[in-house]
This record gives structure tokens, C-alpha cells and sequence, in this order.
């Protein structure tokens, strides 16, 4: 006994086996804590089989099994030179679009060069030969291909190979047909703006004219002797936008058919859909402040249009990038979401517009409307935050608001991938120490089939770093409100010694980056701070999301007022505590995280040493239309709004370390913002840093760019903070 005690006490005195430190390199070079994706799914028509695309390669799927069982597309058949980005199947599943080398326009749109596969024959032939295309879809019976090309229209009957051009007058800064503007792109958060109707006669379709939107002039360096100029129409708050008009084509007879928008033209319609009658189109339609939502029905035989729903705000309405409307199989019916109650949620009503029943109701957020499953007993499917603000669940409840039932158990966040008949669905479960867990699961009695993907490798290779957990937290604010928070320590931390802190945040309205999901970059870039002695805390201020629209439209026409006092007071209170430094606090963010670090330095300068802004905004005059006269109103109706939380009108305060970052190719968020605020602080006789990245976008994507910037970060955080 004596000698087994003596083995024990001299095991434990042994030292425990290294970890690993992080590296930026593993973090944006060599992907070590990247985790595994199931991508390229695609749902098939008899509900026992979807396909997923490995490579070049597509698979036919079978769901109770979760192994492949056909190959339905070699990637060797594609011609010398393609690469396979994306496909769909027709609606009969005979043919494959195939979408090949993708060359991106802005965040989303982009060009490519399409290929019509023949799953019977195997034979593969080019969608056109008369130039790249965009967004090519088939219509719902497989029979035809419509796309977009230089800013026109066309569809292709793939029996005759005809290929027809609906619009002639597309022509880039002037006229697009069948896709969208830039400030729609960004904003409204889709790119092709054409829509089959569901009898495969009828293509309707968004048409911009944006000749009087002012241009923006954006410098491209490259390699060439002189820079060029690349203009492109970008509607700065309070510009002049594009006139838009909804259009329906008829294959039949070539006709186009204009449907009336009202006498009001500096409007927005962010979004069109066909209802379940193949002659009825629904179209949204709001007013130039956003505060008010009409949803229109319209006659696509004579374009009358009627006003069947209007939904009024005192702030603002959002738009939701996923689906939040649908229009039930019976064509009497439609379910859509709002926060019109104080917080986002499920409503019945009848096809004239009126509301039948709230489906949904509570101190709580639906975050997504996954669809309706109309057989039998109907329930609708959709992802809240009913269980806590941080974590993302799966519901169903019956059209009545009866029958409630959570399917999702563990703590953390789920998404899903729902087949089309609603048998089975794809989860995605992740938490905050856990990447994604990929599960195939059986609808109706909510079963796991089959583990397509735990990444389990990723997971083993964790336990080689010493990866530190998010402690949450709430901070309290002298008013009473409490934000969510976070904080990350050293795995040796010591409460008896101080700490150096960073504060990261995004802070825009809505957003989240307080959560129980599994995190990013960003993630791993802060857990080698960690690593270098530093705390790391992420603070979500008023404004942001998911806690219902008081909480967040209280920023509504003063941006970064509510948000900057929210980070300069929590900042205080951490610094309150007995291991954090309190004279070496440092903030940083990007895009809006960098509007607020700039803001939080200036504003906040006896409490932040030390800031870094990633492409901020430093004025909102210069950002685009939709998104900022939502929070905002125009600059003609609310020029305090713009100006008294504008960074270009602090810089005299400034005192601490101060980096300014970005690209010079940033369509997003111009660098026209940080040439603007340099030349504010140079007059004020303030020092500080900055870096520009040559013709790189908002993100920093592509090349070594991103690695090399956070390298940069990070010397510039150790030598100033």
C-alpha cells in the first residue's frame, strides 16, 4: 500500500505535458483550428436521398444511412481549366447546373462560367458562348436556364438551345436588369433579382436605373505604370438612389408587364417572391426611412397591385437576410415574422393580409422561420432564443401557437438544413469549446440517424493548445441594465497579479458577439493574447441584438452614442477589478467595431490606453443609404445624428496609442473614411499610427493579407498596451 501511495505522490509531482503555444500562422495560415464543413447539400425530390458535393465531385446520399450511394457528377468530366464553386438540379432532377470559376464582383455577385450537365447521357456542354454569366437558375420544370450578362436579362430552352435576351438596354452605372445595385447587394443581402413564376411562363424581375446615383472613385495601384479608376454608383446617406421597377415577363407572347409601385419613386422594394398562384406576386415595399412595411399582391396578367398588409414603426423595420416570409400550399395562408410586439416574432394571416393568429409569443427572439410543414397536422419550424439570448434552438409549434415543442436538448447553438418535404433535416450543433457536430436527423420523431461530421480531429488537436474557456459574465450599468459579456484568462491565471485587458467588440445594431456558439478567428487570435498575458473581454452594449427592440433600437438616430458610453463604463468596471490593470485597457474593432475602439480612445481617453480600428467608419455621411438612414433617418433630417458621434469631431480629445487600419480597395466602407479622419487628427496635432493595404477589400480577403495583419496587431497591442 505504502509503495503505491509513494508512485502516486510522485506522479502528481510530475510536471504535466507541454502545450502547445498558438501561433497567428496556425490561426490565418495553416487553418489548424479550422473546423470541417458538410457543404453542398441538396435536398432530392423523393426525401430518401440528398447530395453533397467532395471537391469536383457529387454524391447521391442515402439519408438513413448517411453514405454515398451513386456518384451523380465526376469532377473529371468538367473541361481542362474549371473548377466546380457550386451546383442545383433541375426540378425533375435530370440535369445539373454547374457553376464554374467564380470570380467575385463585390461581397456576393459575381460572374462565372455555367456548364449543363446530363445525368442520363453524362454529357457536358456550355450554359452560353456568348460570355460569362451570372445567378443562372432553372425554372421550375428543368426546361429552361434564365441568367444575367452585362447587366441583361436572357433564358436559354435548353430542347432548342435557343437562347433569348429579354432586356437590351442593361449598361454598367446606368441601367441592370435581373440582379441588383450595390446598396442592395450589401444591404438587403441578395444579388439575383429574378424570379420564375411556378407554372415556368413567367419570369419576374427587378430593373435599377442608377444613372443619377452619385459614383464613387476608388484608385486601383496594381502593378501597372499609372493607377486606374474604378467608379461605381454608391449612394451615400442622403444621395440620390436608383429608381427601381418590378417587371414581369411573359415567355408566351414576349410581353412585359410593368407592375405599379405607387406614385412615390425614391422608395425600396427589398424583396419579391412568387405566392403559390402562378399568377400572384408578392412584393414588399417600404418607405426611403424604413419605418414603414407594405406588403403588395399584384396581378402578373395586368399588373394591378393591391396594398393587403402595412406594418408601421417609430424607428425602424428590419429586413432579415434569411427567409421570414412564406405563403402556405393552400393558397390561403401566409406566415411571416415581426418585433412589432417588442420582440421578433411567427404570424398567421389570411391571403388578403389580415392577421389570423400570433403564432409565437414571449420575453423572447425568433431568429430564423426554417418553413411550415403543411401535411397533416401543420406546424412551423424555426430557431429562437427562447432557452437564453445566447443560444440558438429548434422549434416546432402548430399554426395555432399550440403544441409547442423544443427538439434541440444540449446547450449551445443549432442550425438546420431542412429537406424539402420536412422528413428529415441536417444539424449543425456547436458550443463554445465544441466545433461543429453535423447530424443527420429523422423530423417527426426528432431521431438521429447518423454523425456525418463531429470533427473529431479538430477537437484532438485542441487538447494539444491550451485553449482557454469563455467565463461569462454580465456588467452592470448605473442605470440598472445589464450587458452580456465575457472574459478569457490565462489557463495559469492568477487573481493576486494584474493583467493587462482588451476589449473587443463589433457593437452595430443587431449584432451578437456575445454567444454560446463556436467562435472564429478572431476566437483564436484572442487566445494567443491569452497566451501572451493578456485578458481579452468581448462587451455587447445597447443596440445590439436578441434582446428585444427596445434594447436594441435605443441607438436609433444617435449611432455610437449609447454604445460608446455602454464600452466606456464597462470598461471602468473591469478595471475595478483586483487583476486587471486599470491604466492598461485597449480597445479594438472592425467596421463598426472600428467606428466604436476610435470613438472609445477619443471619448474615453482616461480610461483606454490604447486603441486599434479596422476600416471604421469615421462619418456616417459617407456610408450608404439604406443601412444607415434605417438607424439614422437622412443627414437633412437629422444632422446631429450624424455629426455628434462622428470620430472626425473628437480627435482633440484623443490621448493614448492610436493604429489606424485600411484597404484602399474597401467598395464597403471607403477609405475616403480613414484619409479623412488622418487629416482631422494631423490638424489637431495629434499623433498615431496607421497602415493601408493596397487595393485589398473590406475584409482583407484573399493572399496573406489577413496574416499579415493580425501579426501586425499583435506587436502593435504588446508594444502599446
Amino acid at each position: 500500500m505504502k509503495t503505491l501511495l509513494y508512485l502516486l505522490l510522485f506522479m502528481s509531482s510530475l510536471p504535466l505535458v507541454a502545450q502547445k503555444q498558438i501561433t497567428i500562422d496556425d490561426v490565418f495560415g495553416k487553418g489548424t483550428f479550422s473546423p470541417k464543413r458538410i457543404s453542398g447539400v441538396n435536398w432530392m425530390n423523393d426525401g430518401k436521398y440528398y447530395s453533397a458535393q467532395s471537391g469536383s465531385d457529387i454524391y447521391k446520399v442515402d439519408v438513413t444511412t448517411g453514405q454515398p450511394v451513386e456518384t451523380i457528377f465526376n469532377g473529371d468530366l468538367l473541361p481542362d481549366g474549371n473548377r466546380l464553386n457550386d451546383y442545383s438540379f433541375s426540378g425533375d432532377e435530370q440535369k445539373l447546373l454547374l457553376r464554374t470559376n467564380v470570380e467575385m464582383i463585390y461581397r456576393r455577385s459575381f460572374t462565372a462560367d455555367y456548364l449543363v450537365y446530363d445525368i442520363e447521357s453524362k454529357s457536358v456542354e456550355a450554359l452560353s458562348e456568348n460570355g460569362r454569366q451570372s445567378y443562372a437558375t432553372f425554372s421550375p420544370d428543368g426546361s429552361m436556364v434564365a441568367f444575367v450578362r452585362d447587366n441583361n436579362l436572357f433564358y436559354k430552352d435548353l430542347s432548342s438551345n435557343e437562347e433569348t435576351q429579354i432586356t437590351t438596354d442593361g449598361q454598367f452605372n446606368e441601367i441592370i436588369n435581373g440582379s441588383t445595385d450595390w446598396v442592395y447587394e450589401e444591404e438587403f443581402g441578395f444579388v439575383k433579382a429574378f424570379f420564375w413564376s411556378p407554372d415556368n411562363q413567367k419570369i419576374a424581375y427587378y430593373r435599377f436605373n442608377e444613372t443619377a446615383v452619385p459614383e464613387y472613385n476608388m484608385q486601383v495601384w496594381g502593378d501597372q505604370l499609372y493607377p486606374t479608376d474604378y467608379r461605381f454608383k454608391y449612394p451615400k446617406a442622403g444621395e440620390t438612389n436608383s429608381t427601381v421597377q418590378i417587371k414581369i415577363y411573359h415567355l408566351n407572347n414576349g410581353e412585359i408587364v410593368d407592375v405599379p409601385l405607387g406614385t412615390e419613386t425614391d422608395i425600396y422594394i427589398p424583396r419579391v417572391m412568387w405566392t403559390q398562384d402562378a399568377n400572384l406576386l408578392s412584393v414588399r415595399r417600404m418607405n426611403r426611412l424604413q419605418n414603414q412595411l407594405e406588403i403588395m399582391h399584384a396581378n402578373a396578367s395586368t399588373g394591378n397591385a393591391e396594398v393587403v398588409y402595412t406594418e408601421k414603426s417609430d424607428t425602424y423595420i428590419d429586413i432579415n437576410y434569411c427567409n421570414d416570409l412564406t405563403y402556405l400550399q393552400d393558397g390561403e395562408y401566409f406566415v411571416r415574422t415581426s418585433e412589432k410586439d417588442g420582440f421578433k416574432h411567427v404570424y398567421l394571416h389570411s391571403i388578403d393580409g389580415k392577421e389570423v393568429q400570433q403564432i409565437t409569443q414571449g420575453e423572447w427572439e425568433v431568429t430564423e422561420l426554417i418553413g411550415v410543414h403543411e401535411e397533416r397536422k401543420p406546424m412551423v419550424y424555426y430557431i429562437s432564443t427562447e432557452a437564453s439570448p445566447l443560444e440558438r434552438h429548434l422549434y416546432r409549434i402548430d399554426l395555432k401557437g399550440k403544441k409547442k415543442e423544443r427538439l434541440s436538448e444540449k446547450s449551445g447553438t443549432y442550425s438546420v438544413d431542412m429537406s424539402n418535404d420536412f422528413q428529415y433535416f441536417i444539424e449543425n450543433y456547436h458550443t463554445v469549446q465544441t466545433p461543429s457536430v453535423y447530424s443527420l436527423y429523422e423530423t417527426q420523431k426528432n431521431k438521429e440517424v447518423k454523425v456525418l461530421e463531429n470533427n473529431q480531429s479538430l477537437k484532438n488537436t485542441l487538447t494539444e493548445y491550451a485553449i482557454v474557456d469563455k467565463e461569462f459574465m454580465e456588467v452592470p450599468l448605473e442605470n440598472g441594465v445589464k450587458l452580456n459579456a465575457y472574459m478569457l484568462k490565462p489557463k495559469d491565471f492568477d487573481a493576486a497579479k494584474t493583467y493587462p485587458l482588451l476589449v473587443y467588440q463589433y457593437s452595430g445594431p443587431g449584432s451578437q458577439n456575445v454567444n454560446k456558439r463556436w467562435s472564429g478567428s478572431h476566437f483564436f487570435f484572442h487566445q494567443y493574447l491569452v497566451q501572451q498575458g493578456y485578458l481579452v473581454a468581448v462587451v455587447d452594449p445597447r443596440g445590439t441584438g436578441y434582446r428585444g427592440r427596445d434594447f436594441k433600437h435605443i441607438t436609433y438616430k444617435q449611432l455610437g452614442k449609447y454604445e460608446t458610453e455602454d464600452q466606456i463604463e464597462a470598461a471602468k468596471y473591469l478595471g475595478k477589478l483586483n487583476y486587471i490593470d486599470a491604466s492598461r485597457i485597449g480597445i479594438w474593432g472592425w467596421s463598426y467595431g472600428g467606428y466604436m475602439s476610435s470613438l472609445c480612445i477619443m471619448k474615453g481617453a482616461d480610461v483606454f490606453k490604447t486603441a486599434v480600428a479596422m476600416a471604421p467608419v469615421t462619418t456616417w455621411r459617407f456610408y450608404d443609404t439604406i443601412y444607415t438612414e434605417r438607424y439614422l433617418q437622412r443627414p437633412q433630417d437629422n444632422a446631429s445624428g450624424y455629426d455628434d458621434n462622428s470620430p472626425i469631431n473628437h480627435v482633440d480629445k484623443l490621448e493614448g496609442n492610436f493604429l489606424l487600419v485600411h484597404g484602399t480597395g474597401d467598395d464597403n466602407v471607403h477609405f475616403q473614411n480613414s484619409v479623412v479622419l488622418q487629416d482631422a487628427l494631423i490638424a489637431a496635432g495629434k499623433q498615431f499610427d496607421s497602415f493601408y493595404y493596397p487595393d485589398k477589400n473590406h475584409g482583407l480577403r484573399g493572399g496573406t493579407d489577413r496574416n499579415h495583419f493580425y501579426k501586425m496587431l499583435a506587436k502593435y497591442l504588446m508594444e502599446k498596451l
